[in-house]
């Protein structure tokens, strides 16, 4: 049996970040790499690039491991993002120019205000603003049932978010699969085809019977038809955090742009709990925007998101978590969806960025008990499987232990960014947790 044992997953994973660390880059003509001014940590295995949401995972391990550094360099990069192509691309390759990734780009800035001098956050605040504005592009025009780009106006008038790319054709780095794919359909729907994947790209669950009418035909994708929950959870932690900064560096006129976030957030809150909780389900769904429909045969993980961004009520919350630990919590942690497609983001497979927004979510909805129950599972197996191989892979089968991950378009990754972010962040609170004075 190969071991990685002779020291701990954890020391292992901080011996990890300089060879997964990639310092500033020369401008080569000849290589579709957008060049970083600024070191970063790509996620390892055949990833050998920045990708934008697996970086917010990967910093909560920077945190741990007091890389704050790191950290910076990182957001100082994906604020050059934002001012030299007008958005933070799904990785910095030129084929990924057409799309984003989940915005987490205010989620980190406000992670790193909670970790720094507050004050060293405020110089990301025009970055931030102009990532919110590439997300809301045309929203201003929009009529009651209509939608632009990423912006869609639901039928009853409120403004919330889909997946998109602006470009209908094959994705070039999977460039055959996606034509020879697209054979497969009319010619007059290969477009619709081609835009739905590469919105499930965007969305980095790709792919995902989340996505699909019928979760064994990637052809019924649907990704532009629906409003994600997780995705304008996200958002709404953007127009938080530019509120935030907002008030905090207190410049004229910035009180008044401080209030007008606050309330674009509070809409889109209002919008999102109307439109995606259900309540004889007790969980919140994906929505699609034409028609108003919840995707209630299709129950994902991504509604843990409203629990980690704080979105959901007391009582949706407590009935969420009475959900997920229902239906979702298996041996080595949460599974991602209830179908096994055979697609990488469904059952059996466990992701790290879904288990660190379910249990910290459920935290803050009072249920540490299921919580403190997921991580053990979760750590158990990330620990199990490293001891046997040496690695940290991107994903882990989470109901039969015995089995690796699988699934989707390409063989399970090892390195791993946000596994060894998520891995590392979980042992602190299960270090914090053990340390703690008991209660009397």
């Amino acid at each position: 049996m190969r071991t990685g044992a002779a020291r701990s997953m954890e020391d292992h994973i901080r011996a990890l970040w300089p060879a997964l660390t990639r310092e500033a880059d020369r401008a080569d003509p000849h290589s579709s790499l957008i060049p970083l001014p600024n070191a970063y940590v790509v996620p390892g295995g055949r990833f050998r690039e920045i990708y934008y949401w697996d970086s917010y995972f990967t910093m909560h391990g920077l945190v741990a491991s007091d890389r704050t550094d790191l950290m910076t360099s990182m957001l100082d990069n994906f604020a050059h993002l934002i001012t030299t192509v007008g958005h933070i691309p799904n990785g910095n390759r030129t084929y990924f120019l057409s799309r984003s990734q989940p915005p987490y780009f205010g989620a980190m800035v406000a992670l790193y205000h909670a970790t720094t001098d507050g004050a060293r956050a405020v110089p990301y605040l025009e970055a931030l603003e102009a990532e919110h504005a590439f997300w809301m592009d045309g929203a201003e025009g929009l009529e009651a049932g209509e939608a632009h780009r990423r912006v869609v106006r639901m039928r009853d008038g409120t403004i919330l978010n889909r997946y998109w790319d602006d470009r209908p054709e094959p994705r070039p780095e999977s460039y055959r699969e996606d034509f020879e794919l697209a054979q497969a359909v009319p010619a007059a729907q290969r477009e619709a085809l081609y835009r739905n994947l590469r919105a499930g790209a965007e969305s980095g669950w790709d792919f995902s019977s989340r996505w699909m009418r019928d979760p064994d035909d990637l052809r019924t994708l649907e990704t532009t038809e629906l409003v994600p929950v997780d995705l304008n959870a996200v958002l709404d932690r953007t127009e938080r955090t530019i509120a935030a900064l907002r008030t905090l560096r207190n410049r004229s006129g910035d009180r008044v742009v401080a209030a007008q976030f606050l309330r674009r957030a509070d809409e889109r809150r209002r919008a999102l709990l109307a439109a995606a909780f259900d309540p004889a389900e007790g969980y919140f769904f994906d929505v699609r925007w034409r028609t108003g429909e919840r995707a209630t045969d299709r129950p994902t993980l991504a509604a843990a998101a409203l629990l980690y961004f704080g979105l959901a009520t007391p009582e949706q919350g407590h009935a969420v978590a009475a959900r997920l630990e229902r239906d979702f919590l298996k041996p080595g942690g949460f599974v991602t969806t209830q179908i096994a497609s055979g697609q990488q983001w469904d059952a059996p497979n466990g992701w790290p960025p879904l288990q660190w927004l379910a249990i910290t979510g459920l935290e803050q909805y009072g249920r540490a008990d299921l919580a403190t129950e997921a991580r053990t599972r979760w750590l158990t197996l990330n620990r199990r499987i490293y001891a046997a191989t040496g690695k940290m892979t991107e994903k882990y089968d989470v109901v039969d232990l015995e089995k690796p991950a699988g699934g989707g378009e390409y063989p399970t990754q090892d390195g791993f960014g946000w596994t060894n972010g998520v891995a590392l962040g979980f042992a602190a609170q299960e270090l914090r947790r053990t340390r703690a004075p008991a209660s009397r």
